[in-house]
């Protein structure tokens, strides 16, 4: 399961610019009501977003760039027990893309 991740990972990195947040400068979680702003959807919100589309559980999560925006990368087990990366927006919370499953 490990590598497939990584794989995912990698192959969305290859995909479009990707920058840590930490080095981006951007905070990793944001909580303001502000969304315009450079504010960004807690995470738990995504979370419960991708659980009321895609049945299953959430494993892990990690920040960074997608297309030049701040982006979660959520990696989700699906109920067949496929892992799916899914790539969501940061500020809007709006699906971008995903990788495997």
């Amino acid at each position: 399961m490990k590598r497939l991740f990584a794989l995912a990972v990698l192959a969305l990195v290859a995909c479009g610019p990707t920058q840590v947040a930490a080095q981006s400068g951007r905070a990793v979680l944001g909580f303001g009501e502000d969304r315009g702003a450079g504010r960004q959807v807690p995470l738990a919100q995504v979370v419960r977003s991708i659980a009321a589309r895609h049945p299953g559980r959430h494993l892990n999560t990690t920040m960074g760039e997608y297309g030049g925006r701040a982006a979660y990368f959520v990696q989700w087990q699906m109920e067949n027990g496929r892992v799916v990366v899914f790539v969501v927006d940061a500020e809007s919370g709006r699906e971008l893309g995903r990788q495997g499953g």
